[in-house]
């Protein structure tokens, strides 16, 4: 290892630049309010609802509010009720669900004119309820 010290000179001062360094930091006011220039003179103040209208300009009439009246009229909506669809129930006793069975006259005809008497076996099928006994069809 070396015994040299690691810094030969001593670092540089954290003062502002020195005016002969080149550099142009700005002014020293950064940041203030600039003073008003010659001649300079500022807006007149808006004029205000109840002053007097400016040259060329109408004021409106003022408004009234409307007059409400101080009853109130709450309307109550009834009550909605809950009905549960059960799809496939019996609509006359709304308790059991329905059955499908084949009528004779549906088998008959699958048997005697076979290919095409299915689809009249399946037309002529017959819903009922196992509950109230209710036949829909």
């Amino acid at each position: 290892m070396d015994n040299k010290p690691l810094l030969q000179e001593r670092p540089p001062a954290y003062s502002p630049a020195a005016q002969g360094a080149g550099y142009d930091y700005g002014q020293s006011n950064y940041g203030a309010i600039p003073a008003p220039q010659p001649g300079f003179q500022p807006p007149p103040p808006y004029p205000y609802p109840g002053a007097a209208a400016a040259a060329g300009y109408a004021v409106p009439p003022p408004m009234s509010q409307p007059n409400y009246s101080s009853t109130y009229t709450i309307i109550q909506q009834p009550a909605t009720t809950t009905s549960v669809v059960v799809v496939g129930g019996c609509p006359a006793c709304r308790v059991g669900v329905l059955e499908d069975t084949f009528t004779c006259l549906g088998v008959l005809c699958a048997i005697v004119f076979f290919p095409i008497g299915i689809l009249f076996c399946l037309a002529l099928r017959q819903r009922r309820c196992p509950n109230c006994g209710a036949a829909f069809g």
